[in-house]
């Protein structure tokens, strides 16, 4: 028996909200859709790749009871009064509608609100039994939030919608782009609707002619066919549609959702169309580039200064440009482009210069987590990278978009911050974000990292945008930089996000580089990466070391950045000898810093740190102790030894960064005094504190300890005998043992609790096709590979043999994943110019 579904709204909501908790009922529900057969598809309608059999129906509308005319007279509405519906579903507790919320001449149609709900005079409770299309028809503007219902009356009706952005509702960027496509909304940013910055909105909203005039009657022609169809008069014509291409679509609104916590719970039939889909939607990265295409593109603009150094990223970014510029054109009748590149034509004046600014992922080789810890750390700047284009302009020249035009006081023009992120609807993000700068500054002074931190933390949509306002917060907090001027920031990454390579760190240092190539600041690369470092432990509130943004910033291509993080000293470049080479495989397992288990990892080396410290402050305590005794006693004069170790003992008392520690003097001295694990409230009673400035002990929570504080004390020393390793003479020892110190590495990971399935059984595929019969009698290729970055998930990074052999082994470990998981792995491989390296461009529209 053939089952039909109408597509509604994705249950985004629930599934972040419930989904990893309660995932069977999830993949029940993607049970039972992979059993229908056709679609029948809605105006305003998300991608659904499972369906070749699709039917386009017209917008569902409730049909209207009353005319506009009796619906104002019943509710005392003068012909001369402006009517705007406040039409949320309800409204927050304790909070207060005011009069002046609304312009002058206006009145408010409040829908759910409660009977103990008070209001202005100029505010009218709606009956709950109120017909609510009734009241949206005989209205002039409507507030409310994005919806298929709301959406569809407020263009049906003709009635201009001022919208607020939904976090994670997935159907939003294509309401969105209908909305605008038809000249029917204004979007309000959420804290102007929280304070009763209304008017500005609504006057701009009333001034709009929705142009909608397609059909209404979408409920009664889906009535039809699922009539026709129950009386055998239509069937789906593909043999194909149903299950197998229902799992693309699941696969894609996986995607969009970034749903924490997969692991092998996953049915196998998803996992593997998630696999047949990312194999179909590969990264910009990995496309084909056409060089001759891209020069004809790069000629459109005149580069003023810099070089491009035939990145072919980059030449793609300013082809993606020049496609953007075109589109502004009268001559272009593509009317329906992302919202992404409609809003990036719109805020660019395109005759003025930009500035355009690139900066790399990173591939961590080793180091890892010991970076917070002092440890020395060798990393390799991607072959993928972000790119940043700024204009900085005149309040009074800048192009706004309309609800920032709105915001614009009528005495005068304050700077705006306008950003655009490519790859939003791919991601549970909104596709734009602007503000006020004059919101970074109270009392004359920048605002404090804390507000900045819950200014953006209050949006779960508009997050991200912190990576990238807040280096300009960061540079007005640190530098003392004043920004009069607006600007205008477009960002497109092919750094992945969530794979362990860094993308937080590559955004955050392509940012500021661009926006100190805009105002021509020299910022030194390395106090750069150390301004790009506190955007992310205090403005995004990511406790991460400095690692990341040294090599996104420093590094350069095919070369390793050593440097010790104390806090951060670049030793120089390492060469990769000719006979090895690097490459990271993704497991799938999505990764983030601000993870609780890398903060609880952090957290308990930083208790280690504080007990070893306090354990040889009461050692020393008592050597003085007996020193001072023996003295008196017999005149006795301490040996040249017992002052050694007394100068051990005081720097072990003062101990800065637990890699300053040697492995034989952890196992001689601390390494039985630290407790496997420790409560918050315990360690606190006892120390105090455990003196990190970036993350915070919960007393309620346990602890481990001894892992995390033996990790970077080795790591430290399998570091610096990795670097030592490279500069040896090219031998199978030699890589053996770069191999067996990046195994060991993974394993302490895992000691940590920072594992995965993933990564461990990539790792152990590597060790497979390493001491396999075959590789030995070949000449084995493949030498080691470690878990990166913050671990649990993302990246595995692998050494081995520079050859072709190596590559061919990787395929086949590639093959060997997907087999047990369904997923095929991405493979970073090359590298390229970190963003000192490669500078900034400065470019200009050609005439």
């Amino acid at each position: 028996m053939l089952e039909f579904v109408q597509f509604v709204a994705q249950t985004s909501d629930y599934v972040m909200a419930a989904g990893y908790h309660n995932r069977s009922i999830i993949w029940q529900i993607a049970e039972d859709y992979s059993h229908c057969e056709f679609v029948i598809r809605l105006p305003g309608y998300c991608p659904m790749p499972a369906f070749r059999d699709v039917i386009d129906v017209p917008l569902v509308v409730r049909r209207l009871h009353k005319t506009r005319e009796q619906v104002r007279k019943e509710l005392g509405i003068l012909d001369s009064q402006k009517v705007l519906i406040y039409n949320f579903g309800g409204q927050p507790a304790g909070w207060k509608l005011k009069k002046e919320y609304l312009p002058e001449g206006w009145i408010c149609l409040v829908c759910g609100a409660s009977e103990d709900h008070e209001v202005p005079s100029n505010f009218v409770k709606l009956p709950k039994d109120f017909y609510t299309p009734d009241a949206i028809a005989a209205s002039d503007v409507m507030l409310g939030k994005i919806g298929y219902g709301t959406t569809s009356e407020a263009l049906a009706y003709k009635v201009p919608l001022v919208f607020v952005r939904r976090d994670y509702f997935n159907e939003e960027p294509f309401l969105r782009n209908m909305i605008e496509h038809y000249q029917a909304g204004v979007e309000m940013i959420r804290r102007d609707l929280l304070i009763g910055h209304w008017a500005p909105y609504i006057q701009c909203a009333v001034a709009l002619k929705p142009s909608y005039d397609g059909g209404a009657n979408g409920g009664e022609v889906a009535a039809r066919l699922l009539q026709d169809t129950a009386l055998g008069q239509y069937h789906a014509s593909h043999g194909l549609s149903g299950a197998r291409r229902l799992r693309d679509a699941i696969v894609l609104g996986y995607q969009l959702q970034r749903i924490i916590g997969k692991d092998i719970a996953i049915p196998a039939w998803y996992s593997l169309a998630q696999n047949e889909l990312s194999s179909r939607t590969q990264l910009p990265n990995k496309e084909v580039v056409d060089n001759s295409s891209l020069t004809k593109e790069n000629d459109y603009f005149a580069i003023l200064h810099g070089d491009h150094q035939g990145l072919p990223d980059t030449l793609g970014f300013l082809k993606s440009l020049a496609e953007i510029q075109s589109s502004c054109s009268p001559q272009n009748n593509n009317k329906f482009q992302t919202r992404e590149h409609l809003a990036a034509a719109a805020m660019f004046n395109w005759e003025e210069e930009i500035f355009l600014s690139r900066a790399p992922g990173r591939l961590d080789v080793m180091g890892g987590i010991a970076d917070y810890s002092g440890s020395l750390v060798l990393q390799m700047p991607t072959r993928e990278a972000c790119h940043v284009a700024i204009q900085r302009n005149h309040p009074s020249k800048q192009k706004l978009w309309k609800h920032a035009q709105a915001r614009q006081p009528k005495d005068g023009c304050t700077a705006v911050l306008q950003i655009v992120s490519f790859g939003s609807e791919l991601g549970n993000r909104g596709p734009t974000f602007d503000m006020d700068l004059s919101d970074f500054v109270e009392d004359g002074q920048p605002i404090t990292y804390e507000k900045a931190y819950n200014y953006f933390a209050r949006d779960p949509a508009q997050k991200w945008a912190a990576y990238v306002a807040g280096t300009i917060l960061v540079l007005m907090t640190e530098l003392g930089i004043r920004f009069e001027d607006s600007i205008s920031i477009l960002v497109s990454s092919g750094v992945p996000e969530g794979k362990g390579v860094s993308s937080s760190a590559a955004v955050e240092v392509a940012s500021m580089t661009a926006v100190a190539a805009a105002h021509g600041l020299n910022i030194d690369p390395r106090h750069l990466a150390l301004l790009c470092q506190k955007v992310e432990n205090h403005i995004v509130g990511a406790p991460c070391g400095v690692m990341d943004q040294m090599a996104s910033t420093c590094g350069e291509a095919d070369k390793l950045l050593a440097m010790v993080c104390q806090p951060a000293e670049v030793l120089g470049l390492v060469d990769i000898p000719p006979t090895v080479r690097f490459w990271g495989i993704d497991s799938g397992i999505r990764h983030s810093v601000g993870g609780s288990d890398y903060k609880s990892v952090r957290v308990g080396a930083f208790m280690g740190r504080k007990i070893i410290k306090s354990a040889a402050s009461v050692e020393l305590r008592s050597s003085l102790s007996n020193i001072s005794s023996a003295q008196q006693i017999n005149g006795f004069n301490p040996d040249e030894a017992d002052e050694d170790s007394k100068d051990l003992l005081e720097m072990e008392a003062s101990l800065d960064y637990l890699c300053n520690l040697s492995p034989h003097r952890y196992e001689a001295s601390y390494a039985t005094r630290l407790p496997e694990s420790l409560s918050g409230q315990e360690f606190v009673e006892k120390y105090l504190d455990h003196d990190d400035s970036v993350t915070k002990i919960d007393k309620e929570r346990n602890y481990a300890v001894r892992a995390p504080t033996r990790h970077p004390i080795y790591e430290n020393f399998r570091v610096k005998a990795f670097k030592a390793l490279l500069s040896a003479a090219p031998s199978n020892d030699q890589l053996s043992a770069l191999g067996e110190l990046m195994y060991q590495c993974h394993f302490s990971y895992s000691a940590c609790g920072l594992g995965s399935n993933g990564t461990d059984r990539l790792v152990s595929l590597v060790q497979e096709m390493q001491h396999s019969k075959s590789s030995k009698s070949e000449g084995g290729t493949l030498y080691g590979a470690k878990i990166t970055g913050g671990g649990s998930g993302g990246t595995v990074c692998v050494v081995g043999r520079n050859c072709l052999r190596s590559n061919e082994q990787l395929i086949e470990i590639q093959q060997r994943y997907k087999s047990a998981t369904g997923f095929l792995p991405y493979v970073f491989e090359g590298s390229s110019p970190g963003a000192a390296k490669f500078g900034h461009l400065q470019i200009r529209l050609r005439s």
